[in-house]
């Protein structure tokens, strides 16, 4: 789903430090992006990337704690060493590989899609609202359409419904439940659009063990049915899995 190029080398090196120094691996999200991540009634990390990533910890006998963190400064925080990685809802792309690893996905490539409060609203030519520093926002502001971001997912679906956007595009995964609820009120338009390599857990260049203790952990869930278990039950019988 969801570009921050940043930082220096020292920010990366103290970074390495404090990892190697810790017990603890720190599991950095947003908390607001249902199903992947979102804050239950009890203000707990919750969703599929949460049952996800404690069954990887599990597997990579890692001790593990949630942090949560705006979406905005996610790969800066990753980086000065606020948490040791992002699972987040967060697309791989050759841009972010730039600043950051990532391990093999844990979801595959899927769908983006547009919403708007009618099936024909104009999503080449009109205003179109997006995340900010996700891998839709670039996709608008190549498209033609005029791109309007917002810092959460939220304010893009509000500004359909006040009228600051024609449509919002974002996972379609996302996109999903709240039509279903909207009770009319919000459709899809025109096709699904494939963006992406899939989401996969980003982390520091430098940690490369870390790196392979988790992809080694995501292979065996995908060897064993787990994670299209998890994907299935948070994304339906009709969702793409492995």
């Amino acid at each position: 789903m969801k570009t921050l190029i940043l930082t220096t080398t020292a920010l990366v090196l103290t970074a390495g430090m404090a990892l190697a120094q810790s017990q603890t691996i720190r599991m950095g999200t947003e908390g607001a992006y249902p199903p992947y991540n979102f804050l239950n009634d009890k203000g707990e990390v919750d969703g599929f990337e949460r049952e996800v990533g404690d069954e990887l910890c599990k597997r990579a006998e890692l001790t593990c704690e949630w942090v949560t963190t705006d979406w905005d400064g996610i790969i800066p925080n990753l980086v000065s060493g606020n948490y040791d990685t992002i699972i987040a809802g967060m697309s791989i792309t050759d841009e972010r590989e730039e600043v950051i690893d990532f391990t093999q996905n844990y979801f595959p490539p899927a769908a983006s899609a547009y919403v708007g409060l009618s099936a024909d609203v104009d999503v080449t030519g009109g205003v179109v609202a997006a995340q900010a520093a996700t891998i839709q926002a670039g996709h608008v502001a190549a498209s033609g359409a005029t791109l309007l971001e917002f810092a959460t997912p939220e304010e893009t679906v509000a500004s359909v419904r006040n009228g600051e956007a024609d449509a919002v595009f974002a996972d379609k995964d996302f996109l999903i439940p709240i039509v279903e609820e909207s009770g009319g009120e919000l459709s899809f338009v025109g096709d699904d659009v494939q963006l992406g390599d899939g989401i996969g857990i980003g982390l520091r260049e430098s940690d490369t063990e870390l790196r392979a203790k988790f992809d080694a952990a995501i292979q065996s869930m995908k060897d064993d049915g787990t994670l299209n278990t998890l994907i299935t039950k948070w994304f339906g019988e009709d969702a793409i899995t492995f």
